[in-house]
């Protein structure tokens, strides 16, 4: 497969993101693949951020270090790139941008300001570039000016025509970069595939889960599911509320839950913190709820506009008292869409928290995926008609008692935070309360899980293990060490772990670890519940995703101990 790394470089308010959104698009309807993922400062304005989009004439989906052209937009943008430099790098950019590095590279000056004078300026250096790239990579332009004319049309037809200006004055100034890409088109890709976000497969996710309120408080990377979903209520009667704190938020969720309602919240890992309160009477009232924990690099604030995958221990231990939970920790952006999905279906079979670990890295990301199919979407309701004599919290030999909610039917809907008997009536009874235990602890004997995934052949020697959002690095690294020996296995259900898990790793002779964290605590939670530890750990937290060149590198040491 081959594929070229574009980075573009540039301040906070310089309109990256209208590079990203027009040139993704393009890329998808002239027939590529495209991965894109960013790196942000925690700043409104200033600092310097990186987007890679990686174009490809195959499936791609994961960060690389390697840079085969980058796009400077402001001063300072080149020295915190320098290690991903090569000889063979082409860097452009106005003039006085380029000289922030000593690294050997092909310097290409590029003459924005001079360009677009008599337009307005560098406003419009965004759609510039747009036209460079357009060039560069045989876009389509009729479809690039369409798509222009759709994104600037609210502003007037001076600006939409200022901005094909601009982007005909791009493709021009493509002349004097010398990178021709000769990838292989599909043209298929336009009508058969979409351009995700990772914030978008969960928010999709969720409607199609049939999430009808969110309650949260803002906290990033996990504000962008809350704005989703918000852009979106009318169209789908979805009940958005900003609460007032991160616990009311959670409060409210079980309240909607409890009059009949399929909600959610989306925090990160410092707003889940001040959620554990509500955790714990989620777990003793036995009512439904879809968490989605945003994770990026702690203790305190942290790096908070970073990616870590730090936030395990957390979700798993969170809550005083001991009660059943289930963690979902999507990898690609087809599993965000499913797993978020299936996360109000077990919620609401099993009446218990399920908590969706996604990162700041999987969020941010974009992907040109297979479009889903969702004629056959089906939403299973497990409410119950109440009877008069209806027991909330009757003894089922599942554990799972029938769930009615007020006015649905001639029953009394009692739950209580203090511990209590099968009505719900407040109780004290130390039988009563083993009981309860026991029945509250046996709800997810039935859980059918959701079973990693292992890449690869059957008869490996190794086997490396990872979670979430390192799926794309680790396959892509393991494709290009194309050894036999070595397979993948994959988790996106890390909680409780998949039964099927031990046979799996019993079957290896070496077992590598690959974690976003400092401690392994995956790797940790697997040595608990299975007796089994790993050779190697490949950890890394110093807030920025696994890249595929270190995975090879750090793999290829590992097999050869």
């Amino acid at each position: 497969m081959e594929s070229y790394s574009v980075v573009l470089s540039g301040e906070a308010g310089q309109g990256l993101k209208t590079i990203e959104t027009l040139f993704m698009k393009l890329l998808r309807q002239s027939g590529y693949y495209a991965f894109m993922t960013k790196e942000l400062m925690s700043r409104v304005r200033g600092g310097n951020n990186t987007t890679e989009l990686r174009i490809s004439s195959g499936p791609v989906y994961a960060f690389t270090d390697r840079i085969d052209l980058l796009i400077v937009l402001g001063k300072k943008g080149i020295r915190r790139l320098e290690k991903r430099l090569s000889p063979d790098t082409i860097i452009t950019g106005e003039s006085d941008h380029l000289s922030d590095t000593n690294v050997p590279c092909r310097k290409i000056p590029l003459p924005v300001q001079e360009n677009l004078a008599d337009l307005g300026g560098t406003l419009y250096a965004n759609t510039l570039v747009s036209g460079l790239l357009c060039a560069l990579f045989s876009c389509s332009p009729e479809t690039a000016y369409r798509l222009i004319s759709e994104r600037f049309a609210k502003k007037g037809t001076d600006i939409v025509e200022k901005n094909k200006a601009a982007f005909e004055r791009g493709m021009k100034l493509a002349e004097t970069i010398p990178l021709r890409a000769s990838l292989k088109k599909d043209e298929t890709i336009a009508t058969r595939f979409k351009a995700l976000s990772g914030t978008e497969a969960v928010g999709i996710g969720a409607l199609a889960g049939g999430c009808n309120f969110i309650a949260s408080y803002p906290m990033s990377p996990g504000t962008g599911v809350l704005a989703f979903m918000a852009s979106h209520a009318d169209k789908y009667g979805v009940i958005t509320e900003q609460a007032e704190d991160e616990l009311s938020a959670l409060n409210m969720e079980l309240g909607a839950w409890y009059a009949g309602a399929r909600a959610m919240v989306t925090t990160s890992g410092g707003g889940f913190a001040l959620m554990t309160e509500a955790l714990s009477l989620a777990g003793c009232i036995e009512s439904p709820a879809v968490i989605h924990i945003a994770q990026r690099p702690g203790p305190a604030t942290g790096l908070p506009t970073r990616t870590e995958q730090g936030d395990l221990n957390l979700a798993l231990y969170a809550g005083h008292g001991d009660f059943p939970r289930v963690i979902y920790a999507p990898g690609t952006l087809q599993e965000g869409v499913e797993l978020a999905r299936r996360a109000f279906d077990t919620a609401d079979k099993f009446q218990v928290p399920v908590i969706l670990l996604t990162d700041q890295y999987f969020l941010d990301s974009e992907g040109i995926i297979p479009k889903i199919d969702f004629t056959q979407n089906h939403i299973t309701q497990h409410i119950t008609e109440t009877a008069a004599d209806y027991r909330r919290y009757a003894m089922t030999p599942s554990g799972i008692s029938p769930r009615g909610i007020p006015g649905y039917g001639k029953g009394i809907v009692r739950v209580d935070s203090d511990e209590h008997t099968d009505e719900g009536l407040i109780t004290e009874d130390a039988d009563v309360r083993t009981a309860m235990t026991d029945k509250r602890m046996r709800k997810l004997a039935q859980l059918q899980d959701v079973e990693p995934e292992l890449t690869g052949s059957g008869n490996y020697e190794t086997l490396v293990v990872g979670w979430g959002s390192t799926y794309g690095a680790v396959r892509e690294a393991l494709e290009r060490l194309g050894r036999k020996d070595i397979a993948f296995a994959h988790f996106s259900q890390v909680y409780p772990v998949p039964k099927s898990a031990k046979k799996l790793l019993a079957r290896a002779k070496r077992k590598i670890l690959i974690e976003d964290n400092v401690t392994g605590q995956f790797g940790n939670l697997i040595r608990q519940e299975l007796l089994t530890d790993f050779d190697t750990r490949i950890l890394k937290y110093n807030g920025m995703q696994f890249s595929v060149e270190e995975l090879v590198q750090k793999i290829g040491e590992a097999v050869k101990l």
